[in-house]
């Protein structure tokens, strides 16, 4: 029975480490980083560099078409090692279960808040493409 309180004290602690962020845990704007924007156009690159990540951390990225052609950003393997809290498009936030990829059929540009969880590699990319610049490395660590 001494295992009761020292559970008891054990759980009575957690709530102050929980609350080391603030009220919104995780999603706290002291554990938010904004990430650069990455660009859909027609013969240009996607981003400048990879996507260095941290995990537990929550980030915000734009994703912007300039309209130069029917465009697709694919990586399910990246959709999968995130939790994502909302996509914003025109406005509207969407809170998906999962996501495999956004295309743009015109101009345009959403916005996508998540938490990196599961340390690897990955990639986004345009669907077909081969070219390098065509894709965006990004490392969760």
């Amino acid at each position: 029975m001494r295992l009761i309180p020292a559970l008891c004290a054990c759980l009575l602690a957690m709530p102050a480490a929980a609350q080391e962020l603030g009220f919104a845990g995780l999603l706290s704007s002291s554990n938010k980083e904004d990430l650069p924007p990455l660009t859909l156009s027609v013969g240009k690159p996607i981003a400048e560099a990879p996507l260095m990540l941290k995990s537990g951390t929550a980030y915000e990225i734009e994703i912007e078409a300039d309209g130069t052609g029917e465009l697709a950003l694919e990586g399910a393997g990246f959709f999968r090692a995130i939790w994502i809290n909302e996509v914003v498009i025109n406005g509207i936030e969407i809170r998906p279960l999962g996501i495999d990829s956004f295309e743009f059929d015109e101009a345009g540009s959403l916005e996508m808040e998540f938490i990196a969880i599961k340390p690897g590699s990955y990639f986004l990319r345009q669907p077909g493409s081969t070219g390098e610049s065509q894709r965006v490395e990004i490392v969760i660590q």
